[in-house]
């Protein structure tokens, strides 16, 4: 409810206006000035109260709007806020050398095996890194490495009397190339053709070392022999190699033995894309094609 209090200066012996003309005034006004009449002239100030409704026992402003907003809007914008915020600091805090490796691995296979799932995160990405180089050692500058990426080994109807091995590389292998997995097969056969690979016989691998284990040397002397009948040169077309073997009575655990050498080999020396066992014809090998102005390389075993 509205309340208005008036008052009144008098100028010139005039009179102030009768009380009907001054209920006849809007109650809205703040102030208002009478005009001057042949009789009288007389200003006066009407100020009014604004209005107030109860509620809840209180008295509340009608003035009084509200936000417009709920508590759960306030929340959401305040969680939004806080990523944007988070994304501004990443941005311009993230390490550039971190940015220049991401960028490297679009275009580096074997860089992006080695960071993983790490991109996006520098100090992971830094002991991806570290670790890596502690594997390599003094050589991690090495011009010729090998692959960071694992060879994939298939097997193809193979029978260990009668079939190919072959090796698919990551480019045209080079004499230096040619040399260390020729040598590693080499190896392999010499060892497979002396009766190293029997499972018959596998005392030390049975027994504790904690204690100085003992060996029975005629146990070793009348176990039944295992060795290996024959291998063919290790050839190259291109970027696929092979080498023909027949085990003989050798076990099987020598493939084992050959799988662990040129895992080796691959990861510190000469990548490997793929080993497969087994299968007559790989890639766009040319049985009988022996020309080295084509790609043709051997190793005499």
């Amino acid at each position: 409810m509205s309340s208005m209090a008036c008052g009144c200066w008098y100028y010139n012996n005039y009179c102030c206006p009768p009380q009907s003309r001054l209920n006849s005034s809007s109650s809205s006004s703040s102030s208002s000035v009478l005009k001057r009449s042949p009789s009288t002239t007389c200003v006066f100030v009407c100020v009014s109260k604004s209005s107030k409704s109860k509620s809840n026992g209180g008295e509340i402003d009608k003035s009084i709007k509200g936000s417009g907003t709920t508590a759960r809007g306030r929340r959401l914008l305040k969680i939004r806020q806080d990523k944007q915020q988070r994304e501004q600091e990443r941005v311009h805090n993230y390490p550039a050398w971190a940015k220049v490796l991401e960028d490297a691995c679009k275009n580096d296979t074997e860089l992006r095996a080695v960071l993983g799932d790490s991109i996006g995160n520098p100090q992971l990405m830094k002991e991806r890194v570290e670790d890596r180089i502690r594997k390599k050692g003094k050589d991690f500058r090495r011009s010729k490495t090998g692959s960071v990426v694992a060879s994939k080994v298939t097997f193809r109807d193979f029978n260990p009397l009668d079939s190919y091995i072959w090796f698919e590389l990551y480019g045209s292998p080079s004499d230096r190339d040619v040399n260390l997995i020729g040598s590693v097969i080499q190896a392999w056969y010499v060892m497979g053709r002396l009766g190293a690979y029997n499972s018959s016989n596998l005392q030390m691998s049975n027994s504790s070392m904690d204690y100085d284990p003992l060996y029975d040397s005629d146990k070793g002397f009348k176990v039944m022999p295992s060795s290996f009948h024959d291998i063919s040169d290790v050839e190259f077309q291109d970027n696929w190699g092979r080498v023909w073997v027949d085990l003989g009575t050798a076990d099987y655990f020598a493939i084992d033995v050959l799988l662990n050498c040129l895992t080796n080999l691959s990861s510190e020396y000469l990548g490997i894309q793929q080993i497969v066992f087994g299968g007559r014809s790989m890639g766009d090998w040319e049985e009988g094609m022996t020309n080295p102005e084509y790609g043709y390389k051997y190793f005499k075993i």
